[in-house]
């Protein structure tokens, strides 16, 4: 988004790595870019975030909601707490910063929300029941929000990544090359062998189609999700 000229804000709960984040896409782009140290699960929170973002900038019109997701487990393993933090943080987040932002795209007449999720929404994983579960109430919401925000020309879409060569992936490769003995090149390696493309893909493939979808370009998809899995998902819809 910074490299196709859009000014922006940034929020994590870690300050530290917040501020080198956006240094580093200050100075890699050239574009004006906001911190706000935030915690995605806290109300006041994201209000802050979007206030102070509509402060600095002088309105809101492209969101990226992004959270964390919920512990693996199989579903006797979870308990009501367990379940109510799943929705604290995968379907609450993306409610409450929709919520707080739509005024301001209305406001404008103009608005991109695009939801980031997850392949297994169509592809359930048999260890990841809170995701399957909770990321698949974001689809319901972007769809119904879809089509009460057309007309004021607001899209709603979903992006679901299958396995992307994230920092924390290549934590997982390397934690997985010390038990195994193999190099993080190997077990990557072996993370692409059931993807038909056969590797992982890069973040700024994955990147590129929310570019897309916040663009002028997208002003007439709406209500969608699409896969960024490398042919991963095989159902044919």
């Amino acid at each position: 988004l910074a490299r196709e000229g859009a000014r922006g804000t940034l929020c994590a709960r870690d300050a530290a790595a917040l501020a080198a984040a956006r240094e580093a896409l200050a100075a890699e782009t050239g574009a004006e870019v906001l911190a706000v140290p935030a915690d995605l699960t806290q109300a006041a929170d994201i209000e802050r975030v979007v206030a102070e973002t509509v402060a600095r900038f002088g309105g809101l019109h492209i969101v990226v909601t992004n959270a964390g997701g919920p512990p693996a487990g199989y579903f006797l393993e979870f308990d009501d707490a367990a379940w109510q933090a799943a929705v604290n943080l995968t379907l609450l987040s993306a409610v409450r910063l929709i919520r707080a932002a739509v005024p301001h795209m209305r406001q404008a007449r103009w608005g991109r929300i695009i939801n980031i999720t997850s392949l297994s929404v169509k592809e359930p994983l048999d260890n990841l029941v809170l995701s399957n579960s909770v990321r698949a109430a974001v689809h319901g919401l972007a769809k119904t929000l879809a089509t009460q925000l057309a007309p004021e020309g607001i899209t709603v879409n979903n992006v679901m990544p299958g396995y992307t060569q994230t920092d924390r992936i290549n934590q997982l490769a390397a934690a997985n090359a010390a038990k195994s003995g193999q190099t993080v090149e190997a077990v990557l390696a072996e993370m692409g062998k059931p993807i038909p493309m056969g590797r992982v893909g890069q973040p700024e493939e994955f990147a590129a189609l929310v570019a897309f979808l916040a663009s002028e370009r997208a002003s007439y998809i709406t209500g969608v999700s699409v896969p960024v899995d490398g042919g991963r998902i095989r159902a044919a819809f």
